[in-house]
Order: structure tokens, then sequence, then C-alpha cells
């Protein structure tokens, strides 16, 4: 099945009609979340003989861009199951089975988030502040708090990881909501208001044994499991931004086209404002090579080799930087009408200051990217 036929025009301006609501109320967007899970598209990486969409990393990545130009914070919040997906998807395609279960897991429709993250955790996946119990029969149970859990009110199975303070090993697995998962409800935020990202905390959660299934060294490694997760995470991430950047594009362009100055001329045939337009969408042009780019090398497996951190980064760093470009431009075009509290305009603004935050954030992206060109910094 196309992107097109199942995000139709129609779904998405269901979507772009529900979102206001959702970030009046600071509610989950429970509504679109049955909609996509009615049409498969929390299946979409999944073949279709398991009752998948059948679809590309790239398909999929293009589709949340689309999904976010309707609703960026339903498009976050399901961003988090399609990130695992995509790291089982990734993975398997290298030859790695490890995350085989996830594939059979949303088969089978259960729904996954992301609990990595965690309050002043600068080393993101190469160091834990979770505790990682081991137990004799190979269990694992898990303490800490993990923040921007999005999909709270959804999910039914989160991926974490912890440190084992035995072996200082970080420990990867799942656990089920429920018992010792505990959610916060503490998402109250400036944008992105729909997609309930509440802080969960971990009280000696369960992983069994069989939901355990990496043990890594603290720090940078080269397991294929970090690659997929940044892979998967960095991609779906900035294409929700892409999305976000696409609208502005063309909220500006409408309004321009129904716009009139006092005398009467459009703001079609206004040079600074026809200028300011085709910035943004250059900007889009550029931004949508490089996704296409990306995700299409992750789908045909290109050795981009050490290249391979500082292009995820620079789709992420750059998705963001164009998507807070090109809503201040559409701010420029619409008038002062958007400013009023309600409009698209208003929400957008608001939605993507949420890009300055995910990882890896700018300061973190230009190191990687540094790193790569001239070494690392020294101790």
């Amino acid at each position: 099945m196309s992107i097109e036929s199942v995000l139709s025009d129609e779904l998405l301006e269901r979507f772009r009609k529900r979102a206001g609501g959702y970030d009046e109320a600071n509610s989950f967007a429970h509504e679109d979340f049955q909609e996509l899970v009615e049409l498969g598209y929390l299946k979409a990486l999944l073949p279709q003989d398991q009752g998948g969409l059948g679809w590309s990393f790239e398909q999929l990545a293009l589709a949340q861009r689309r999904l976010a130009t309707a609703a960026p914070a339903t498009a976050l919040a399901v961003n988090m199951h399609q990130v695992w997906s995509g790291v089982a998807y990734l993975l398997v395609a290298r030859g790695d089975h490890r995350l085989d279960m996830v594939s059979q897991w949303i088969a089978e429709g259960e729904v996954m988030a992301f609990g990595i993250s965690e309050p002043g955790n600068d080393a993101v996946l190469f160091d834990s502040k979770t505790t990682a119990q081991t137990q004799s029969d190979g269990s694992v149970i898990f303490t800490g708090t993990k923040i921007f859990t999005s999909l709270s009110p959804a999910f039914t199975r989160l991926g974490v990881f912890g440190k084992d303070q035995d072996t200082d090993e970080l420990v990867h697995g799942f656990v089920a909501k429920g018992e010792g998962v505990e959610s916060l409800g503490d998402w109250n935020t400036l944008g992105m208001r729909a997609s309930q990202s509440h802080t969960t905390k971990l009280r000696s959660a369960l992983a069994p044994a069989a939901w355990v299934h990496s043990r890594l060294p603290v720090g940078p490694t080269a397991d294929l499991l970090i690659f997929g997760i940044f892979a998967s995470f960095l991609t779906l991430t900035a294409s929700v931004y892409a999305g976000i950047a696409e609208r502005a594009v063309a909220l500006g362009a409408d309004a321009m086209n129904k716009r009139s100055h006092q005398d009467g001329s459009k703001y079609s045939q206004d040079v600074r404002a026809r200028g300011i337009l085709a910035d943004a969408a250059m900007r889009m042009i550029a931004l949508d090579a490089l996704q296409r780019s990306v995700s299409r090398d992750l789908d045909e497996l290109v050795d981009h080799g050490a290249e391979w951190f500082p292009r995820l980064v620079t789709f992420r760093t750059l998705a963001g930087d164009t998507a807070r470009d090109n809503v201040q431009s559409a701010g420029q075009l619409l008038g002062g009408g958007a400013y009023f509290r309600g409009s698209e305009f208003e929400r957008l603004y608001r939605d993507v200051q949420a890009s300055w935050y995910h990882p890896s954030n700018a300061a973190s992206a230009a190191n990687t990217v540094a790193s790569w060109l001239v070494g690392p910094l020294d101790d």
C-alpha cells in the first residue's frame, strides 16, 4: 500500500482539526492513535504475510513526515513505537535477530515505547543512572527514572536499559506496563502536548530473561544495537520535524495567495515576501534530499563506515534547524491573526521548540562530526 493510501488527505485533515483540541486539553491523541492502529500503521515495517504493510524504512520515514504535516504531536508519539520497529527491521536486514521478539510483539498488537533518556544523563546510551540487577534465572530488575516516555497512555512494552553494578555492563531489555512501571502523568509542556511523554519510574521492574537481549560495555561501542537505535531514532525523529518544515512552507504559500496589501496588490507579487517563501522552500528541498538519502542508504545497507553517525546527526540537526527557520518564515507571511492562541501556526511554533531537546542535541552533533574529521577531544 502506498503512503498516500494509508495516510490519506482526508485522514490528515481529520487529524489536523483534532490537533488543537488535544493541545488545549493537554490530552493524548487517542482518536488519532486508534485510527492509525486500525489502518495497520503500527505494523508498517512488517511483511504483508505477517499482517504488515510491507514498507521499507524510507517509506516509513516519509510517512512520518507526512503525518507530522497534520499533527506533529501525534507523529512524535507514534514515532517511539516506530523507532523500535525500525531498530528490529534494521538489525534483521544486517543478519542480527536479537530483536525478532519485537517484530513478533508488534504483529500481535503490542505497542512499544522508548525508555532510554534519563534526567541528567548526557551520556545517553553510553552510560546509565538506572540500576540493573541480574537474578539467578537470568531475569533483570530495573530501578530508575526514564524521561520523555512518549505514548505513555498507550504503550504495553517499554524498552529500557540500566547498569549492572556487579559487572559494570549496560543491560538492555524490555519490561511490560504494569507492576513496577509507573507513569507520573507529569507531561505539561510548551508544545508536543498530545504526545503525553510522561516521566516513567521503574520500581524493581522485571524483565524476563527472554526479554533481556544485550549486555554492552559502558562508553561508545560498535555493537549493531547502538547503530540500530541511533539510526532509527535520529532518522524517524528528524522526519517529524521535516514534516513541520514542509507544513510551514505550505502555510506561507497559502497566506501569500490569500493576503493583499492595502493597495490591493497580492502578497504573491511582493518581492520581499516571495524571497522569504523561496528561502524556506529551498531549505525544505535540501532537507528532503537528505532525508531520502539517509533513509534509502539504511535500506540498501550502504556502508558509510565512520561517516554513518555524522550523517545521522546532521540530518537530525538540520531537520530541527530547518523546521524552526521555516516556522519563523511562515510567521512573517501569515500576518497578525496567526499570533492568536489556537491558530495552527501558534501550535506549530510551540511544537517545533521540542526539536532543541531530542538527542543528539546541537553540541553533541557538532562534536560527533568534528571527531570524525579531526579526532576526539583530549581527555
